[in-house]
């Protein structure tokens, strides 16, 4: 039975009301794009063979999933980005443990962690390359490098600006520096913690993508980088709009997560 006052009940409807209107205007304005990229390229207000259509992206796409190709390709960078982004972020938290931890091993690595992160990431493809080879391990470690940084800045610095005074009012009744780690210190950095997965999984897709276009056979970045050596700008416009696709459907899972997780608390 609702006992909510008509009134309230009259809000929620309201609130219903311009949630479904802003997902309207948002699939409206998606099929207008796509639609004007169309008619501009069939009427030739751009060159088609530079900029391609939708229908052709279209039909490179079928043709991708009738060679079988298309699953295997989404299927590397997909799996890529998820080992990236997991192992990036459990890096991370644990290292920004270990620096609110020890406030003097902060401070003396503090400098060098702010120089890692303005070091463009794409500079230590080749480094990775020489070391661990083209394929997998390549592409996993760009994806680590890209996303591990800001993890830990972001972590660490939520860490630091718990309340102080819950901190001391544990250490008043005797609790450990691990207690009160897990007791107030990440309990209360659930949503920097959601904050920097939400980041972590797009620099982690842009890390694979990147490890894709220096060393490896498969995945949306090498049919990039392949649809362009061979001019077939169709497969190009393809694996974009496939990889915008993902990078939705990552972010929306993550969203989820933020979603449980505070239903949760």
């Amino acid at each position: 039975m609702n006992n909510s006052s008509p009134e309230h009940q009259a809000y929620l409807r309201g609130l219903k009301r311009q949630a479904r209107l802003k997902r309207l205007l948002q699939v409206i304005i998606l099929i207008g794009l796509f639609a004007l990229w169309e008619i501009a390229a069939v009427n030739k207000w751009i060159n088609p063979f530079i900029f391609s259509q939708p229908t052709k992206a279209w039909e490179a796409t079928v043709r991708l999933a009738q060679r079988g190709e298309l699953w295997v390709h989404l299927g590397y960078t997909v799996g890529e980005t998820v080992a990236g982004f997991t192992l990036g972020t459990l890096i991370g938290i644990v290292f920004a443990i270990m620096l609110w931890w020890s406030d003097f091993m902060s401070k003396v690595l503090d400098p060098y962690i702010v120089v890692l992160n303005s070091i463009p990431k794409v500079a230590l493809g080749p480094l990775f390359i020489v070391w661990l080879g083209t394929g997998l391990k390549a592409v996993i470690a760009m994806a680590i490098a890209v996303s591990v940084i800001v993890t830990i800045m972001m972590m660490h610095n939520g860490f630091k600006e718990i309340d102080p005074n819950k901190i001391k009012l544990l250490r008043t009744f005797g609790a450990s520096k691990t207690q009160t780690l897990l007791k107030v210190i990440i309990p209360a950095s659930v949503p920097t913690m959601i904050a920097a997965l939400k980041v972590s999984v797009g620099l982690s897709l842009v890390g694979t993508i990147v490890g894709e276009f220096l060393g490896s056979k498969a995945g949306l970045g090498y049919l990039i980088i392949y649809g362009g050596q061979i001019f077939n700008m169709s497969l190009v416009m393809a694996a974009v709009i496939l990889l915008s696709l993902v990078s939705v459907v990552l972010y929306y899972l993550v969203s989820v997560l933020e979603e449980r997780i505070i239903h949760h608390q």
